[in-house]
């Protein structure tokens, strides 16, 4: 019996990009996931299975930086700050894994933050 929940769709999406995306250390793939109240980006090589860089809402160094702002202004500073720790550790191309989300709001504001802070995808 098939279930047709929000999650089920999302899984079912997710695997299917999966299996086109891989992250290489050439271009690693940005990975992001969002929770109702948070928003988590990675840098990931899928060949080493590593995680080259992280950034998060939760990080210490954002909590005043985001405080009194909407969510999506928060997911662009997320995707800005992410794109920094990239150039530092000389990543400038990456693959986009959107996770299985529709690519709107929080998800878009990411990539465009990113885009604008120096990442080509």
């Amino acid at each position: 019996m098939a279930s047709f929940s929000r999650v089920n769709r999302r899984n079912r999406i997710k695997i299917s990009v999966r299996k086109k995306i891989r992250g290489t250390e050439e271009r690693p793939r940005l990975c992001v996931y969002r929770s109702n109240n948070h928003i988590y980006v990675q840098i990931i090589n899928d060949l080493n299975g590593s995680t080259l860089a992280a950034a998060s809402s939760l990080s210490k160094t954002f909590t005043e930086q985001i405080k009194g702002k909407k969510p999506v202004e928060v997911s662009k500073l997320i995707g800005a700050e992410i794109a920094k720790l990239a150039i530092e550790k000389n990543i400038k191309n990456v693959v986009f894994d959107r996770n299985g989300y529709l690519y709107h709001g929080r998800i878009k504001a990411v990539a465009d933050g990113a885009r604008e802070a120096g990442l080509n995808f």
